[in-house]
């Protein structure tokens, strides 16, 4: 389904796209893009919450709101996406749509395990060739992709979700390097645990990490990515905290981290 909140032709105003746009950091970025004046074209797969969102964002900021309702995970879907916006150039590209599991890996289902990675990784890579051509004509666009602090290392009991995460990020950088003589952008947000559906979602509101680092707002969250794809910065780590697991992960010998993790995830 794909309907417009606010009705007339094409603005002129910028285009932004937003994947898992209905709860959390999706959410919120989507808000921020309509007060800045941005047309938005939102995706998520709860229809009834496309709706309710988009009257809001178009009636609260007017501007125009393309609602899609869409399983990103679904084999073709980000080809079927592109289509829906009939060639109108999109001036940002948000990538937030994902999920995890938490549990061994031998537990956890393996059609769920293979959806997170249709959704984290096959999706936004696809989104993403999908719509730099058109960037690289215009020499214009910014693409902001939504990883995670578990980027940095491997997660037991979360394996594929880390992986998929640190795929985010690697893939990031590297199209940070090859778009550095062009005026495109691309700005990977790391966030640690927020206060969003997600982790209900994966099953764990018990976990040690949760209790342990703390949760953050998914509207401050939000604000600190927003502000760093706007000032072109590589990686945004919103959160002190957030900032030091990494680094302090990186300078401990490689082959302990895994139990360290482990340990920070033990419900």
């Amino acid at each position: 389904m794909n309907r417009r909140a606010a009705k007339g032709t094409v603005s002129g105003r910028p285009l932004a796209v937003v994947t898992g746009a209905t709860v959390g950091i999706g959410y919120e970025l989507s808000r921020l893009l309509a007060r800045d004046g941005h047309d938005l074209a939102i995706v998520a797969r709860d229809e009834e919450k496309l709706q309710r969102v988009a009257e809001q964002l178009s009636g609260g900021h007017g501007v125009d709101v393309t609602w899609i309702a869409l399983d990103l995970s679904d084999p073709g879907a980000a080809s079927g996406l592109h289509a829906r916006l009939s060639g109108r150039p999109v001036d940002v590209l948000v990538n937030n749509a994902g999920f995890g599991t938490f549990g061994p890996f031998a537990e956890t289902d393996v059609d769920a395990s293979l959806r997170m990675v249709r959704l984290n990784v096959e999706a936004l890579t696809h989104l993403t060739r999908l719509t730099l051509p058109n960037m690289l004509e215009r020499d214009s666009g910014r693409i902001l992709n939504v990883a995670s602090t578990a980027a940095f290392q491997p997660g037991p009991l979360m394996a594929v979700y880390y992986a998929t995460k640190a795929f985010v990020l690697h893939f990031s950088e590297a199209l940070v390097e090859e778009l550095r003589e062009t005026g495109i952008t691309v700005t990977v947000l790391a966030p640690g645990p927020t206060a969003t559906e997600f982790h209900k979602r994966a099953g764990m509101e018990d976990s040690g990490l949760m209790r342990r680092l703390g949760v953050m707002d998914a509207g401050t969250v939000a604000e600190a990515g927003y502000r760093g794809m706007l000032r072109g910065r590589r990686i945004v780590i919103p959160g002190i905290m957030n900032k030091l697991g990494p680094l302090g992960l990186r300078l401990a010998p490689r082959s302990i981290v895994p139990s360290v993790v482990r340990r920070l995830q033990e419900e």
